[in-house]
C-alpha cells in the first residue's frame, strides 16, 4: 500500500485514544441506536451518500454485531481475526478483501497498532453500477443480487486471499484515497471503481472462500414457486426476472436445473393443479374453470389437462364427485 496512504489510516482516532485510556467497552452509540447491536447506516454515512470508508476501531473487542448495509473489509497491514455467524473464523492478512451481507453477524478480535484494516459502509443501491459489468450467473454477481434482496438466505460473506492481484489492491487504494479526500463526486467515481473490482475478481473464483454455496439458486427456486402461487393466472417469466434482477434465460436455466422444468412449464403444471382443484371442490363450468387459470385456447387446455390427469376436464369432475 502507498506508505502516505498507510500512514494516514495508521493514525490514532479519538475514538481508540478513549480505548488506550482505558475504557473497553464498544460505544454502541456511535453504531447504533437499537437495542440489538446492529450497525445502523445512518451513523456512519452522510445523507445522500451510498458508500464511505473509515479505518476500523483497534485495540478492542467488538462483540457479535450485524449490519444493514453491506460491508468491505480490506486488510492494509498486520491482520485482524473475524467470527462470522458465529462459528467461521477468518484471519484478513494483508491484501485480503471480506465481503459481508446484511445478513451476516461478525465478531472482531482486537487488533494491534500495525493491524491496519479499512471497512467500506455500502448501501445495497451502490452496486447497481456493478451489476450491469457483471456475467449473469457468477458468483460475484449472485453475491450483489442478494444484497437487493432483504430476505436473502445466499452466502452471507465472500474472502478473497488476493495479495499479488496488483490491478485488486491499485482499484481499492484509489477508491480509498476518493473516499478520504471527499472528492464532490465519489459515488460516480466509486461505482464504476467498484465494477472494475469486481470484474478483476472473478479472475481469482476459484479461490474464494464463502458460505453457503448453492442456496442462493435454491432460494430463486423457492422465490420463483412462490411468485407461480400468487400469480400463475397472469405471471410472466420476464416480469419474475425482473423482480429479482436476473435476465429471464438465466431463471428458466437455473429452474431447469432444480426442478427439470422450466419456467413455462411450471406455469402450466400450476395451472393445471389449480383447474383441478376448481373442478372438484368448485360448480365452475369448465369455460370459467378454464379463464380462472389464465387460458385463452380452449383446446390446448383440454389437451394439457387430458396429459397430465388421464382424462377431459368433465371425466374429471364426476370422477371427484363420487369420492
Amino acid at each position: 500500500m502507498d506508505p502516505q496512504l498507510l500512514e494516514r489510516l495508521r493514525q490514532i482516532t479519538p475514538e481508540e485514544q478513549r480505548i488506550l485510556e482505558g475504557d473497553q467497552n464498544v460505544d454502541r452509540k456511535l453504531y447504533t441506536s437499537a437495542r440489538n447491536f446492529v450497525i445502523d447506516s445512518r451513523k456512519l454515512l452522510a445523507r445522500g451518500k451510498l458508500i464511505e470508508v473509515r479505518p476500523h476501531t483497534r485495540f478492542i473487542h467488538f462483540p457479535r454485531h450485524s449490519h444493514n448495509y453491506v460491508e468491505m473489509v480490506y486488510m492494509c497491514s498486520g491482520t485482524t481475526t473475524h467470527i462470522i455467524n458465529g462459528t467461521k473464523k477468518l484471519v484478513l492478512a494483508q491484501g485480503d478483501l471480506l465481503l459481508l451481507n446484511q445478513n451476516a453477524t461478525q465478531e472482531i478480535l482486537p487488533a494491534g497498532k500495525e493491524d491496519i484494516a479499512v471497512n467500506f459502509i455500502i448501501l445495497p443501491e451502490f452496486f447497481e453500477q456493478a451489476m450491469h459489468m457483471l456475467e449473469s450467473g457468477s458468483i460475484l454477481y449472485n453475491f450483489i443480487l442478494s444484497t437487493l434482496t432483504a430476505d436473502s438466505t445466499d452466502s452471507s460473506y465472500l474472502y478473497f486471499h488476493i495479495q499479488d492481484a496488483l490491478p485488486v489492491q491499485n482499484l481499492i487504494e484509489n477508491m480509498i484515497w476518493t473516499l478520504l479526500r471527499k472528492n464532490p463526486a465519489p459515488n460516480t467515481i466509486n461505482q464504476i471503481s467498484m465494477g472494475l473490482l469486481f470484474l478483476n475478481l472473478t479472475s481469482f473464483a476459484d479461490t474464494i472462500d464463502r458460505e453457503g454455496e448453492g442456496q442462493y439458486e435454491q432460494h430463486l427456486v423457492f422465490l420463483a414457486l412462490q411468485y407461480l402461487d400468487n400469480h400463475y393466472r397472469t405471471g410472466t417469466l420476464e416480469d419474475f426476472s425482473a423482480s429479482v434482477h436476473m435476465q429471464p434465460y438465466t431463471v428458466s436455466r437455473l429452474l431447469k436445473k432444480h426442478t427439470s422444468m422450466n419456467f413455462k412449464e411450471l406455469l402450466m403444471e400450476r395451472r393445471l393443479r389449480q383447474a383441478a382443484y376448481l373442478l372438484s371442490n368448485t360448480s365452475f363450468s369448465t369455460e370459467a374453470v378454464l379463464h380462472a387459470i389464465g387460458y385463452e385456447n380452449s383446446s390446448f387446455f383440454y389437451r394439457k389437462f387430458k396429459e397430465k390427469y388421464g382424462k377431459t376436464p368433465k371425466a374429471f369432475r364426476r370422477i371427484s364427485e363420487k369420492e
